[in-house]
């Protein structure tokens, strides 16, 4: 494995991933994509998975329509962002736009390239959504 540039902050790599889910104009959030992985990155999700530029943009764009778009969540990370070499791991929630709560949580575990871009992009649920 190739190790990501020693300068990379964990707390910025959460927070630039954390603000491409909440991007209400597309040509920013794709730019942002673009910036954060790399061509052919890959997002693992509850059995499902998101390969390179295309699919994730139209992954982020649906969740972002369903869960901040609708106005119901905002998105936020924990700030408890670490790194350990190529891979950083921070917290991703919805927080509730009626009443604060965290409405839902996963953690997230990034291995990044010799770049800083992620390779792999793993969500796992810690916190399901109230039925």
């Amino acid at each position: 494995m190739a190790e990501a540039s020693e300068s990379i902050d964990p707390a910025q790599i959460a927070a630039r991933y954390t603000a491409v889910w909440g991007e209400p104009d597309a040509h920013l959030r794709r730019a942002a994509i673009t910036e954060l992985w790399a061509s052919g990155g890959v997002e693992f999700v509850e059995g499902a998975q998101f390969r390179g530029h295309e699919e994730l943009d139209a992954r982020i764009t649906h969740a972002h329509a369903e869960f901040v778009g609708s106005g119901k969540y905002t998105v936020a990370h924990a700030d408890d962002a670490t790194r350990h070499g190529d891979i950083v791991m921070f917290t991703v929630q919805l927080i509730s736009t009626a009443d604060g709560e965290i409405a839902w949580a996963a953690r997230v575990f990034l291995l990044l390239d010799g770049n800083g871009r992620i390779r792999e992009d793993c969500q796992l649920t810690v916190q399901p959504m109230p039925a």
